[in-house]
């Protein structure tokens, strides 16, 4: 389940002065460490300059950048939130019927001792494992192994979580020839009326059907530096202009951000993340993700089964609703 990365960290352009400081705070170290004098009230200083930076930089975004900053290549995925906030976690394999995709992981594990049953879109942290991972784009093979778990967690009684974080599924001929579409509707039905508690995040990215195919909760969350909608900025662009160039404009006019989404009673609610990002401090983002996760599931363990059904249909045809008024 090793979610290490090789990668070094890397800095966005709108991140630069960041960078910066960061630069300086490590240059003292290393004078401080060669010529052994006492540096550690000027790295104070700094330090605290640092997290002040990172906070007036994720204050400012735009609507693009924290599009960006949701694909940050240091942004934590899904097996790296598995990694840190489980007590133990058995992986999952395959649909039974075609193959294991590993766009989707399946994990039966125990946080702070309570079973759960997660699922997530996993990307990969570096070239070859974003290869390995079809850069977190399922295949209906994905789909249907989350749904083979869910129907593992409904029998057991076990809450479901998922994590989303995914361009979209795969738009390829293969995919299509195996049900793509079927495979993520059938989803959307079977958890329409899932008899457990489900919780939903969108860690990352939240793009299109392939978010939606493990995107139907009683509550959905984002975390502070994502977006969800029906198509990535980029397609939107496209289609609309005939090329990529308007990819900003699209990601204004979608309503994608974390706020545009709450405010349209998409989502839930907002998960904050650590100045600057998850991407600075992934422990720190995974122990406030855990916190949130139980916080959310005991009142939910509360409600019957078909009480958390009815409401969970509910909320889904009180949102078309609005959405087509």
């Amino acid at each position: 389940m090793s979610a290490t990365t090789d990668n070094v960290f890397q800095y966005l352009d709108f991140e630069s002065s960041i960078e910066t400081i960061q630069l300086q705070i490590d240059e003292i170290k290393e004078l401080a460490k060669k010529s052994d004098l006492d540096m550690t009230d000027k790295i104070q200083v700094l330090e605290q300059k640092l997290e002040a930076e990172k906070s007036a930089v994720t204050e400012k975004l735009t609507t693009w950048q924290k599009v960006q900053l949701s694909r940050h290549p240091n942004r934590p995925y899904t097996l790296q939130y598995i990694e840190n906030m489980t007590d133990s976690a058995i992986e999952i394999h395959g649909d039974r019927n075609v193959k294991d995709d590993k766009a989707i992981v399946c994990f039966m594990a125990k946080i702070e001792g309570k079973s759960v049953m997660i699922i997530g879109h996993q990307k990969g942290a570096n070239t070859k494992q974003r290869q390995f991972r079809n850069f977190g784009m399922p295949y209906p093979e994905g789909y249907r192994k989350a749904l083979r778990a869910m129907k593992m967690a409904e029998k057991f009684n076990i809450p479901v979580v998922t994590l989303i974080d995914t361009p979209g599924a795969f738009p390829g001929i293969e995919a299509e020839d195996r049900g793509q579409a079927e495979a993520i509707a059938r989803n959307l039905f079977e958890m329409a009326k899932l008899r457990v508690p489900i919780l939903c995040y969108i860690i990352g990215e939240g793009a299109s059907g392939g978010a939606l195919g493990i995107g139907v909760g009683d509550k959905v969350f984002m975390l502070e530096n994502t977006w969800f909608t029906v198509i990535s900025p980029e397609s939107c662009s496209s289609i609309l202009w005939r090329t990529w160039e308007q990819k900003e404009r699209a990601a204004t006019a979608l309503k994608l951000t974390p706020t545009d989404n709450l405010n349209n009673k998409i989502i839930d609610g907002i998960v904050k993340e650590p100045a600057g990002g998850a991407h600075y401090f992934p422990i720190k983002m995974a122990e406030t993700l855990k916190k949130h996760i139980l916080e959310n599931l005991e009142p939910l363990e509360k409600i019957s089964a078909e009480q958390r059904i009815s409401d969970r249909i509910d909320r889904y045809s009180q949102m078309s609703t609005a959405i087509s008024n």
